[in-house]
């Protein structure tokens, strides 16, 4: 019997897991498989394309710029999120010229274009600052950050005060029957079930933000945009100046369709709960 349970054993063989077959099925795995085949098969037998031959001398100078885009995004992100916290919450201020004065300022930089936005900072602040007898440089992609900071906050005040206003008022209400004070209400019944309700919009916003900082070359940025335009100059082939745009193209999908994904993850989690 022994012996029968160890051929059993032996013939059934564990399942792969689901979630491993459904990765082996994905289009982009098979589509970055058949790439890493076609490079492979260049190198070995040396008859790559001119185009792909400078874009392997390129693509690192390429990926030091998406560095540059992804830093001034966080930056930008980071910023605007704590300015648009404090606003969201003066946003419901029991003090009408309070709220006044923030509704003005969330309507004005959410329907501002971005690209009016990074040159008025980039010409509004001063190249360098003169504090004490000391000079400092204000660099263009501090006013970058500066002009991406802006409609950030505007958006986050916006979810804030839209994740705060959707708590029902009977949690407000059976907190203070049980002794809760205001400030604990709010740090631990609303604030926690707000961040759940904020996170996919403001993942949804980094990644409009990261697409965004494409705009910064346009005021002298040395970004991913710059480089691949000094390639394009430097090489001066139709074919490479496509395909150099591709991949410009496939850099900013690569690094936001994940974000694009767990954003959605995070939405159905939400609507199960």
């Amino acid at each position: 019997m022994a012996n029968e349970a160890t051929l059993n054993t032996g013939a059934a063989p564990r399942p792969l897991p689901a979630a491993l077959l459904r990765a082996a099925r994905s289009p982009w795995l098979i589509a970055g498989a058949a790439l890493l085949a076609l490079c492979a098969c260049w190198a070995a037998t040396d008859s790559a394309p001119p185009a792909f031959v400078h874009l392997s001398k390129w693509l690192p100078a390429l990926l030091r710029g998406l560095l540059v885009n992804i830093e001034i995004s966080v930056l930008a992100v980071a910023i605007g999120t704590v300015a648009g916290l404090v606003l969201g919450a003066l946003s419901l201020s029991p003090t009408p010229a309070v709220r006044t004065g923030v509704r003005w300022y969330v309507q004005l930089f959410r329907n501002a274009p971005i690209l009016v936005l990074i040159y008025f900072t980039t010409y509004v602040f001063p190249f360098e600052l003169k504090l004490v007898g000391w000079t400092f440089p204000f660099p263009d992609w501090v006013k970058v950050v500066l002009g991406l900071a802006l409609p950030t906050s505007a958006n986050v005040a916006e979810i804030f005060r839209g994740a705060i206003q959707s708590i029902p008022s009977a949690q407000w209400e059976a907190a203070q029957s049980l002794a809760f004070r205001r400030s604990e209400i709010f740090r631990l019944i609303v604030l926690p079930q707000c961040v759940r309700r904020m996170l996919p919009p403001w993942m949804n916003l980094y990644a409009s933000i990261t697409m965004s900082t494409s705009l910064a070359s346009l005021v002298g940025v040395h970004d991913v945009v710059d480089t691949a335009q000094i390639a394009s100059n430097t090489v001066a082939r139709t074919d490479f100046t496509i395909l150099v745009y591709f991949t410009l193209l496939a850099l900013f999908f690569a690094y936001c369709y994940p974000i694009a994904r767990a954003t959605r993850a995070l939405e159905r989690r939400h609507e199960r709960h």
